[in-house]
């Protein structure tokens, strides 16, 4: 299987031509390629599929096997992809996901991609559509119990569920401990993604992130944009500023608009290419 490692902001995964290739197994094909010891090394595994929809289809899947609905750095990474390999021309494109249709602008230099803006649709903040077990029109700054001790959460849907906590000091979370607890909360029943925030100053976050199906990623598009929904919403910043949310992997940078629109610019990078006897 020939494929391309790529990286938004330290998000890696492994990105397969299926207009070329044809994966059997995905999930298991993901588990096989993410080990960093015995596979390739990557967060999971993207496949650029053809779409009857839009002008190309994103299937993901997690280290661990799972389908994911969506992946933000995911997203720009397959519109360097299929500029940079000719499979279009175009700098704005369609990229069908499982939570539907996103809208890319490639910015080119030199003939090579390097940087994407993603319309990434509108956050949802409705408890049962996110999903998550609560009552009412939005979970904003709520306490929920977690390993025995009462934290604040504002669940944010991006596509995938997310829920945003504030901290004092991100770098001295012990993720591995306490992610889990997060991850597998019975209020959210398909899992969910957790963003750790501290605010640093009136346009800048700074993020750390557990991810369902993963563990801690240096980078997380969509709890990127979570985050700065949930912060606007928080009262920190204002709607239709820029919020630069920096994370391990690098900044990316999100817009929260009045309607419920979020966008997100940020680098798309190629590591190597290569291919491997499945």
């Amino acid at each position: 299987m020939k494929f391309t490692k790529m990286q938004g902001i330290g998000n890696d995964y492994i990105y397969v031509n299926c207009f070329e290739e044809r994966v059997n197994e995905p999930e298991r094909v993901s588990q096989i390629v993410s080990d960093r010891h015995f596979g390739i090394g990557g967060d999971g595994l993207v496949l650029i599929m053809p779409s009857d929809k839009a002008d190309f289809r994103m299937r993901m899947f997690n280290a661990d096997g799972s389908e994911g609905n969506m992946c933000g750095n995911a997203t720009r990474c397959i519109g360097k992809f299929v500029y940079d390999n000719g499979l279009t021309d175009k700098t704005e494109i369609t990229l069908e996901t499982k939570s539907g249709i996103k809208y890319l602008t490639l910015y080119p230099e030199n003939g090579k991609v390097k940087t994407v803006l993603v319309n990434m649709g509108k956050a949802i903040l409705k408890p049962s559509d996110i999903p998550m077990k609560a009552e009412g029109d939005s979970f904003i700054n709520k306490p929920v119990t977690v390993m025995g001790k009462e934290v604040f959460i504002t669940a944010v849907s991006m596509g995938n569920p997310h829920a945003v906590t504030y901290v004092d000091d991100v770098e001295g979370l012990e993720l591995e401990k306490i992610g889990p607890a997060y991850e597998n909360h019975p209020m959210f029943p398909e899992r969910v993604n957790t963003e750790f925030i501290k605010v640093l100053d009136s346009r800048t976050i700074q993020m750390r992130v557990w991810e369902r199906g993963s563990g801690e990623t240096w980078a997380c598009g969509t709890g990127a944009c979570a985050a700065a929904a949930a912060s606007v919403e928080n009262g920190y910043f204002s709607h239709g500023e820029e919020i630069t949310v920096k994370l391990r992997g690098g900044d990316l940078f999100i817009t929260y608009e009045a309607d419920g629109t979020v966008l997100m610019r940020g680098a798309a990078e190629t590591v190597f290419t290569g291919e491997i006897d499945l």
